[in-house]
């Protein structure tokens, strides 16, 4: 059996049925499940056991908590419990609130998001964030990773500065993360797999290229052994 491929699916699913279906289909093939808002809100604590299943997947779950610290560190330890691998926070919450979540999970893997890949350069001036769009995202960086994040979402188009910036300790993740001829949807900075882990990310957010498949398990696979064949 080949090594699981380092890759996120994202159960962005209708409903708990079809999230653990898919989680099913894909977990030969990838190493992890991303379990996003919608699909927690709505089913709560249960999600995370219904996609983990009997494979003990890493189970990513991706909050992108975002409040005052005390706020968080309450967040973090009440879904600490539930053994996620990685939790995100929002980067731009501030230094102590990204401590209060690494020091309120310490068995899980916080993930500081920086900018969101569907944020444009434009909207980056609307919302008052410096930019160009890389280097809002390395200061972001570098401010969570000095806060004791251990994990760092970041779009393709960013990761090899990312790298250059926090070095090969911290977990690069990238969603925006399209195979070739794949439709872009509503991510506005996008690359394919393959330049992704080039660039140096360690783990591929992939959601609906896979999930919108008619047979999921073998479009994963199919990722997966692309992958496979770079690295």
């Amino acid at each position: 059996m080949s090594t699981p491929a380092p890759i996120a699916v994202a159960l962005d699913a209708p409903d708990l049925e079809t999230a653990a279906r898919w989680a099913g289909l894909v977990t030969p093939h990838v190493s992890t499940v991303k379990v996003g808002l919608e699909l927690y809100l709505r089913y709560g604590p249960d999600v995370i056991a219904s996609v983990r299943g009997a494979s003990g997947v890493q189970v990513f779950l991706d909050l992108k908590l975002h409040d005052i610290p005390n706020t968080v560190a309450g967040a973090a330890r009440a879904v600490a419990r539930l053994r996620p691998a990685i939790l995100t926070v929002h980067a731009a919450g501030g230094p102590a609130m990204i401590k209060a979540a690494v020091d309120s999970a310490p068995h899980t893997k916080i993930a500081a998001v920086t900018v969101l890949t569907s944020l444009s350069e434009s909207d980056l001036d609307r919302i008052g964030l410096i930019g160009p769009a890389d280097d809002a995202v390395r200061r972001l960086s570098s401010m969570a990773v000095e806060a004791g994040a251990t994990a760092l979402v970041c779009s393709p188009h960013e990761v090899a500065a990312v790298r250059a910036e926090v070095g090969p300790a911290i977990t690069l993740i990238t969603p925006g993360v399209r195979p070739a001829g794949a439709d872009t949807q509503d991510q506005a900075r996008v690359a394919t797999p393959e330049r992704a882990l080039a660039d140096g990310a360690d783990l591929l957010v992939i959601g609906r290229p896979i999930t919108a498949s008619p047979d999921p398990g073998a479009a994963a696979a199919a990722i997966a052994s692309a992958l496979r064949r770079t690295t």
